[in-house]
């Protein structure tokens, strides 16, 4: 049996749990949810090209070449990315600070002899889901200021952040009135 390094450890630690789960997340939804559609509002501050368009766009590009029969979805993916980005930052506090559970949501359904037996019972409960519990107000208020900050770009801007923030309210109005993937009832 082979033995791993102290300093191995360390950075293995730092670099997928510190850097990859933590700090990432958090620097996405703060960079793209907060810092840039605020800009609009203060013509004094310019983001550098490289840091709103490059950079993303690489990270993008080197993300969709493994996947190359959905490269025409980049766009999308790359939008509901950074609602994820919030999602994953609401988690990673909620578990450093032990606050408790946080929205669970199932993508993709598992088919089998189980859920066929199911099948009866859950269109009932589906039939008795009210629309509140499909709601999430954080994601509809970061879309409703994501749309704002647009409009006022819109109307008394020059940069046309618009079109990347409309677009991003949308992805966030779509996961915010429950558009995407099956909630998991509390």
């Amino acid at each position: 049996m082979q033995k791993v390094t102290l300093w191995k450890k360390i950075y293995v630690i730092y670099n997928f749990f510190f850097v990859r789960k933590i700090i990432g997340h958090i620097l996405t939804s703060v960079f793209y949810c907060l810092v840039i559609p605020a800009t609009v509002f203060v013509p004094e501050v310019e983001i550098p090209r490289w840091g709103y368009f490059y950079i993303p766009t690489v990270i993008t590009l080197l993300n969709a070449v493994g996947t190359p029969r959905s490269f025409h979805l980049v766009i999308f993916w790359v939008l509901f990315e950074n609602v994820m980005s919030l999602h994953r930052t609401k988690a990673t506090f909620s578990g450093l600070l032990e606050l408790g559970r946080v929205n669970e949501w199932v993508v993709t359904e598992k088919l089998g002899d189980v859920l066929k037996m199911k099948v009866q019972s859950k269109v009932t409960k589906k039939l008795r889901m009210r629309i509140r519990e499909r709601l999430q107000l954080l994601e509809l208020g970061v879309a409703a200021y994501i749309f704002f900050c647009g409009s006022y770009d819109l109307l008394f801007g020059k940069r046309y952040y618009y079109i990347f923030l409309f677009m991003q309210s949308i992805a966030f109005f779509v996961v915010g009135v429950g558009f995407v993937g099956t909630l998991v009832p509390n």
